[in-house]
């Protein structure tokens, strides 16, 4: 036996192996790679799944489509915002009495695997029950009030609202949630610096302004 078989024997491959051309074998172990990334992902879906089962679906429902209006839908956000929420929470950035008990015993290495979790979800709407206010809201979605220096809201969350890494999905939310948002951002109740623009944005807005594009944003 040469030197060459004892290493073969040293590495425990069988002869085949030696015997396939380079490129076979860097198909081989690009496999074998690919195989361990999806079996990894796989575990943190599952374990996602059961976090959302156990912890956040009493809340927002285990389709992330929550049927209160205290608590957000968190169906068809970005996981990227939804991770960034979870780990704000769990700083204290973001300032929350029912939220930051509950991250505490979620480990951060699963706050994406729960982001991608409620991406994954279809999200639903709300019916619209002013008509009038949702044409309003519309027009101030779309168009913003450049009199008084407020953007359009598409500008940062999409025209369909769909949002997107950094601004978060708005729409078939709650108008109730949306409402008690906004005025959280007027009243620097969300002073955290992310939130820094909305809070701007919101205390150039009145009431009326904020209900109808609530109701817009609901049906969408």
């Amino acid at each position: 036996m040469n030197i060459c078989d004892n290493n073969r024997k040293d590495r425990k491959m069988p002869l085949s192996w030696w015997r396939m051309t380079g490129w076979h074998r860097v198909a081989i172990m690009l496999g074998w790679t690919l195989s361990g990334l999806v079996s990894a992902q796989s575990s943190d879906a599952d374990n996602a799944k059961n976090i959302v089962a156990t912890v956040c679906s009493a809340c927002h429902g285990m389709d992330g489509n929550s049927t209160l209006a205290m608590y957000p839908k968190l169906a068809g956000r970005q996981p990227e915002y939804v991770a960034r929420e979870l780990k704000e929470f769990g700083s204290g950035k973001r300032k929350s009495d029912i939220m930051a008990p509950i991250v505490a015993t979620i480990d951060p290495k699963d706050f994406r695997a729960l982001g991608e979790y409620f991406s994954a979800q279809k999200p639903t709407s709300e019916p619209v029950l002013d008509q009038k206010a949702a044409e309003a809201g519309k027009k101030q979605f779309l168009e913003g009030d450049e009199a008084h220096g407020v953007p359009s809201c598409d500008a940062c969350h999409n025209t369909d609202a769909s949002g997107t890494k950094r601004a978060p999905r708005l729409a078939g939310q709650h108008r109730q949630y949306l409402i008690d948002q906004m005025h959280n951002f007027q009243n620097d109740v969300r002073n955290y610096e992310s939130a820094r623009v909305m809070r701007e944005v919101a205390k150039r807005l009145t009431d009326d302004q904020i209900k109808a594009l609530a109701e817009y944003i609901t049906g969408l």
